[in-house]
């Protein structure tokens, strides 16, 4: 079996600012792996290299074997990966059903003069998508706010609407950034629980930038830790909680008396 996603020495640089630095790491299929480290650790800027919002300084990312470091955003979606953010990314005067009907967007093969039209085709691929978003709102047990406006819903739910929105595009991998941010411990639970059901039930393998150690121990397999943009440990969760440059990467390294 081969890695599904690997990281290839990736570095990025911002002016004089090494945001990323020589990172290396591998997801396998069918796995929940996470990216830990302090705040402005390179995490999030490592999910804008995966998704194509930046291009890296040094270095490439493969998803199934093919370089796709070069490819849009969009073209990368194509492929099958998708991702939530740290701020919910959703329409507020958009309904739950409208919303994740946006995540079968990269998947439209109509153009805009048949799409004028509602030609037989636009119809058929209208009403596939539905079927999709439906499926995906049986799933995540949003029934009761499919008709709902985002902007009327409570936190939780809308968190729940966003990776709602990226399974819509049924990828086979999912970017979670920060998926129990703003949540209670009960929400975050419930989280936990989604993620599980992904990998389990769906088959969707996960890659998560998570602050909340409790949810990282319990669902992940493998845990990649970050520091100023450079690779400090990896290593199964339980490894990585005893590690003692991650201890003093998230407390500090105590000043000699």
């Amino acid at each position: 079996m081969k890695p599904l996603l690997t990281a290839n020495h990736l570095s990025v640089q911002f002016g004089g600012l090494k945001a990323v630095n020589n990172v290396s790491f591998e997801v396998w299929p069918n796995e929940v792996f996470s990216l830990i480290g302090p705040n402005g650790a390179g995490k999030t800027t490592i999910f804008n290299l995966i998704s194509g919002l930046y291009r890296p300084t040094a270095g490439f990312v493969t998803f199934e074997g093919e370089n796709i470091s070069h490819l849009a955003p969009y073209e990368i979606a194509r492929l099958g990966i998708a991702r939530t953010f740290q701020n919910i990314e959703l329409f507020e005067h958009a309904t739950v059903m409208q919303n994740l009907l946006v995540g079968r967007h990269c998947h439209r093969h109509t153009n805009w003069f048949q799409d004028l039209l509602f030609t037989p085709k636009v119809r058929a691929t209208e009403l596939q998508f539905r079927r999709t978003v439906e499926e995906v709102i049986e799933f995540l047990e949003l029934q009761h706010y499919r008709d709902s406006m985002v902007a009327g819903l409570p936190y939780g739910v809308r968190k729940v609407v966003e990776v709602g929105r990226a399974l819509a595009m049924r990828p086979k991998l999912l970017l979670l950034d920060e998926p129990s941010s703003g949540l209670n411990v009960d929400e975050t639970e419930d989280m936990g629980f989604w993620i599980e059901d992904i990998k389990h039930d769906l088959g969707i393998t996960v890659i998560m930038v998570e602050h909340d150690m409790g949810l990282v121990m319990d669902i992940c397999e493998h845990v990649t830790v970050l520091d100023h943009g450079e690779v400090i440990a990896a290593g199964a969760p339980a490894e990585i909680q005893t590690n003692p440059a991650v201890i003093a990467a998230y407390l500090g390294v105590p000043e000699a008396e």
